[in-house]
């Protein structure tokens, strides 16, 4: 198998919604935007999956390792191989990777979240980062078009916390800020509960009021000149804000009632985000994410 295969089995494999995004860009942009996500996935399964602490830390410590051996040219990994293939065409920078591997280590050590400035720390490492990795693969470099990739992220991390509480304090970890959950009367002990009380749901509600007013950031912040090679960006942004509306609509009772988006829903969203954009840079329509 090679490093290419080893990547795109990686992502396909995941079912992820980060696939369907991938779906309609060039061949190099695709296998490149392959690589990061399968070394994303690398590394957050060491930090879900490996319940020991000291073991989980000696296989992140390994990334570490493999990257600095990515970008001195002599990776080992299939993943940092791919990873060496789309730096020498797209110019990805190592420190941003760096920042990856820092959020994946919050999550193994369990490091609490107190404020939402901690909060909005986690979601720059873990998806933020990602973005700026991705407009580099898509060719843009502009500050906007940063600031529209941290945004978005921070949009799309949120989303992921609310569709994953409950999992997530299966696994101990709670990332809506102590402030907030002190301030809205809702004990750590409660994200293990059954179902979800109305305090609860309006805590719940609050940073979901977040995350759509962080869509709604990005979709300012999106550069005209740039739109056309941030079509991906724009997808992935529908196919999550599909899984804020569910979530909404559902009163955030994850407990109750999961969000679940089937594969073909996601390709049916992707698809429909795709054609709309592709339209809708030439002709100044405006930017959706409710597909």
């Amino acid at each position: 198998m090679t490093p290419a295969e080893y990547c795109e089995n990686r992502t396909r494999g995941a079912g992820s919604s980060f696939f369907y995004a991938f779906l309609f860009l060039p061949d190099d942009q695709r296998r490149a935007m392959m690589a990061l996500y399968a070394f994303c996935r690398e590394v957050d399964d060491i930090a879900d999956e490996v319940s020991d602490s000291q073991v989980a830390m000696q296989k992140l410590q390994f990334w570490y390792e493999e990257i600095a051996r990515t970008f001195s040219g002599h990776p080992n990994h299939p993943v940092g191989k791919e990873l060496l293939w789309a730096n020498d065409r797209f110019n990805l920078t190592e420190e941003l990777f760096t920042e990856i591997m820092d959020g994946m280590r919050m999550d193994i050590t369990r490091t609490p979240i107190l404020k939402a400035s901690e909060l909005s720390l986690y979601c720059y490492r873990v998806a933020g980062a990602v973005g700026l990795l991705s407009i580099d693969i898509f060719g843009c470099h502009s500050n906007q078009a940063r600031n529209f990739a941290t945004t978005l992220g921070e949009a799309l991390q949120l989303t992921n916390i609310l569709r994953d509480i409950r999992e997530d304090a299966g696994r101990d970890r709670i990332y809506i800020p102590q402030e907030d959950r002190i301030r809205f009367g809702v004990a750590d002990q409660a994200f293990k509960q059954d179902e979800a009380s109305d305090r609860m749901q309006a805590l719940l509600a609050h940073y979901g009021d977040r995350a759509e007013a962080c869509y709604t950031r990005a979709m300012d912040l999106i550069p005209d000149d740039e739109r056309s090679a941030l079509r991906p960006s724009l997808v992935m942004g529908a196919i999550y804000h599909r899984y804020l509306s569910l979530l909404k609509k559902r009163r955030f009772d994850v407990w109750q009632q999961p969000p679940r988006l089937l594969p073909l829903t996601k390709i049916w969203i992707a698809w429909r985000a795709w054609r709309y954009e592709k339209r809708a840079a030439n002709r100044g329509m405006p930017v959706r994410f409710d597909f």
